[in-house]
């Protein structure tokens, strides 16, 4: 194999080109540690954090940014539209030690847009780039940016976006190849993420959608020349994957993911560190949509997912794991079951 491609932001370098997106609900703590300790990760981002509420010192924002030793390299990722509130942001968030500092311009849900932040900052090219640039001067660290292609298929403007963000000093982009239009729906535009590639001279883009195993990662770095990946909704199915993805770039061969009782494993794990981080009494409704893409994948029967979902106590939750673990999955063997993939739902992720 040849040497391992590396990639920076700024200064910063990172351990690989495989990374975890922001996903609402989803890439919290909890998860980011899971995660971290298979191995393969070279960044994390934080679910995003409204800049307002973060410099107000709303106790839900600031649990989005908690963090520990071994989640490293982290970038918090904060929206907005208000040039004081994203650049003091900025500012805290560098106070507080984390590595990156990552702008939000692809959230394309209403409550998000309809206030000017997320991807409506696409539709606002000399402003929006004057605000990015204002956030960049505010820090030292990197300031990084995620983008959708455009607001429509008829406003394709994340090129443009990409170069002009460059020449105002930021580190990298990373681009989610559908539109704001688009949602989740569709097909990945991997020509639109290229042509951003091609827009800019030196810092790296990042490719981002529908990548969930190694086989639409190479496509993803084919097709678009790319310096790395970023994967959200595949490292929910499949939380080995970067492990995955850096046994293949070191080796060209990778192990298979986890079979039923690992995953069982991870899902008790991710579930401890829950109740660390909120304590017991909020530990078990913080954690049943993550707990549904856990048991989904594992194939657990519908009626022992439902009953997982009606849980209400650290006790009342075991006690399902322990049927579950039990009973085991319902298609395939425990040590040899078909593919780990969920299908994706429609709408916000965090309505998921």
């Amino acid at each position: 194999m040849s040497a391992v491609p590396s990639i920076s932001y700024g200064t910063l370098r990172l351990p690989t080109r495989w990374l975890l997106s922001p996903l609402a609900g989803f890439t919290n703590l909890p998860f980011r540690r899971v995660v971290r300790a298979l191995g393969g990760l070279g960044l994390a981002t934080t679910d995003l954090v409204n800049a307002r509420a973060l410099c107000e010192g709303s106790e839900k924002t600031l649990e989005l940014t908690a963090t520990c030793p071994e989640d490293t390299p982290l970038a918090v990722q904060i929206f907005g539209a208000d040039r004081f509130y994203l650049t003091e942001a900025a500012r805290r968030l560098e106070g507080a030690g984390h590595a990156s500092v990552d702008i939000n311009m692809g959230c394309p849900v209403g409550k998000v847009t309809k206030t000017g932040s997320g991807a409506s900052l696409m539709c606002r090219k000399d402003e929006t780039v004057d605000l990015v640039e204002s956030v960049v001067k505010s820090v030292q660290v990197p300031v990084t940016v995620k983008m959708r292609l455009g607001w429509d298929e008829h406003s394709l403007t994340a090129p443009a976006f990409a170069r002009a963000f460059e020449e105002v000093g930021v580190a990298a982009v990373a681009i989610h190849g559908r539109t704001r239009a688009q949602g989740f729906s569709g097909s990945v535009n991997r020509d639109g993420i290229r042509q951003v590639v091609e827009a800019v001279r030196h810092i790296p883009v990042i490719g981002n959608g529908d990548v969930r195993s190694v086989a639409d990662a190479q496509v993803m770095l084919r097709e678009t020349g790319c310096a790395g990946v970023s994967i959200g909704r595949g490292a929910l199915a499949n939380p080995w994957i970067f492990r995955q993805l850096h046994q293949w770039e070191q080796t060209g061969r990778f192990d298979p993911p986890g079979h039923f009782d690992d995953r069982l494993g991870l899902l008790r794990q991710q579930f401890q560190y829950v109740v660390e981080l909120r304590g017991a009494s909020r530990a078990v409704p913080f954690f049943r949509k993550m707990a549904h893409w856990y048991l989904k994948a594992m194939r657990v029967p519908p009626s022992l997912r439902h009953k997982s979902q009606l849980a209400h106590t650290v006790e009342e939750f075991e006690q399902v794991l322990a049927e579950i673990a039990e009973r085991g999955p319902a298609v395939g063997t425990r040590t040899d079951q078909p593919d780990m993939t969920v299908s994706v739902p429609s709408g916000p992720n965090a309505h998921w």
